[in-house]
């Protein structure tokens, strides 16, 4: 049976988390009361702080052995996450806290698929909630007054939040039907190209496309990883750069990673690895001052990449790809990674490019499902859309 799991922190919100547990089982859900604290609970739970903290790679008392408050947070963070990871029958969870608990439970929600139902009630929840939220779809509900002990307005919004999470547990979304997915990376720079292959596959697949600044990717391969992507189609890395050299719109170090783990179809390209973006000029860090910029907006400069840069980019990207066993097929426009490296144009570095190119051909390790091809074209050229059309195909039809 799935079950709405309700966690919070029973030693210090623990009327609260019962309040809560019991209006989610008042509408006829199964509940799953869940401990994340790290002290004495004060109400009766049905998974104990101890066996959530018992799922840390550390054991139980890498959370519950220690003094040191944020290291226990922090600990219990890991705990949570990985016994959300080992269940199957989550329905829904919702959760109460403040900022400890908040970290603590979003960590866990975070791991839980897309469109799964997540609501985390928290006295952090009018502030700035990127840190919890991230690239997932979890709803942060204010709690509007603290949790020290229920009052006639904590009552009401922890009620509505019960009623929330209920229903959307009890009726979630129908599986999309028709088109499948496919997930797609663009930047200004290479706009072209990728409106080109999504107006070519848009008669066949749901074409979703993320924009190239760190969290575009990021949220990409969160999708990938929930199993709701058919494909992906790579053309911008630009990420990349700023996460090696510093920029304002870096990926993480899982970049790739979900395309590895699922073996999705897979069609990369190397648009927009001419540059790392900054904010406003007095923004750029010291150590690159005499580099040539490109002021892109009077907030947003870019700095072309070295030779030396790109071929550690290469490197980089050819690396992870080598790890993926699913279908790769990477395409090298020859001519020009971006609208301002074309001949003429402002990051037009030939040196710098073959640099690139040579490291992704050396390290990607071209095998019977990976593949690295040439082609004599700019990557906005129409030619070149369609020729990641036609890869794309190739390998989705396998």
């Amino acid at each position: 049976m799935k079950r709405v799991y309700v966690v919070g922190t029973a030693d210090t919100k623990g009327e609260e988390l019962a309040f809560l547990a019991d209006a989610v089982a008042a509408t006829g859900a199964a509940v799953t009361r869940v401990d994340v604290g790290t002290r004495n609970a004060t109400v009766p739970v049905d998974v104990s702080a101890e066996e959530v903290a018992g799922h840390h790679p550390g054991g139980s008392t890498a959370v519950l052995g220690v003094d040191d408050r944020g290291t226990a947070v922090a600990a219990m963070a890991i705990a949570f996450t990985r016994i959300v990871q080992s269940r199957t029958d989550i329905s829904g969870m919702i959760g109460i806290g403040g900022g400890g608990g908040t970290s603590i439970i979003t960590s866990g929600m975070r791991a839980l698929p897309l469109g799964l139902p997540k609501i985390m009630v928290s006295t952090l929840a009018s502030g700035d909630t990127a840190p919890y939220v991230d690239v997932s779809d979890i709803v942060m509900m204010p709690s509007v007054t603290d949790m020290a002990g229920l009052n006639r307005l904590s009552r009401v919004v922890l009620h509505n939040a019960a009623q929330a999470i209920a229903a959307m547990s009890a009726k979630p979304a129908p599986p999309p039907d028709g088109k499948p997915s496919i997930g797609l990376t663009m930047f200004g720079v290479t706009t072209p190209c990728v409106t080109s292959i999504a107006d070519e596959l848009r008669s066949s697949y749901d074409c979703m496309v993320f924009h190239a600044t760190g969290t575009g990717g990021r949220t990409m391969e969160k999708l990938a990883d929930s199993g709701l992507l058919s494909g992906v189609i790579d053309i911008t890395t630009t990420e990349v750069c700023d996460l090696l050299f510093g920029g304002v719109l870096p990926a993480t170090e899982d970049r790739f990673g979900a395309i590895a783990r699922t073996k999705l179809p897979y069609v990369g390209s190397v648009g927009a690895l001419d540059m790392v973006n900054f904010w406003a000029p007095p923004t750029i860090p010291e150590r690159y001052s005499g580099r040539l910029f490109y002021e892109h907006n009077p907030n947003v400069t870019l700095m072309r990449t070295t030779p030396d840069e790109s071929r550690r980019i290469g490197e980089w990207i050819g690396a992870k790809l080598s790890l993926c066993e699913g279908p790769v097929r990477f395409l090298i426009p020859e001519k020009g990674v971006s609208a301002l490296d074309i001949e003429g144009g402002a990051f037009f570095d030939p040196e710098a490019d073959a640099a690139l190119f040579e490291a992704i051909e050396r390290t990607i390790m071209p095998d019977n499902t990976r593949r690295v091809i040439r082609l004599p074209l700019h990557i906005n050229d129409p030619e070149f859309a369609k020729a990641a059309v036609a890869a794309f195909l190739d390998i989705a039809r396998q």
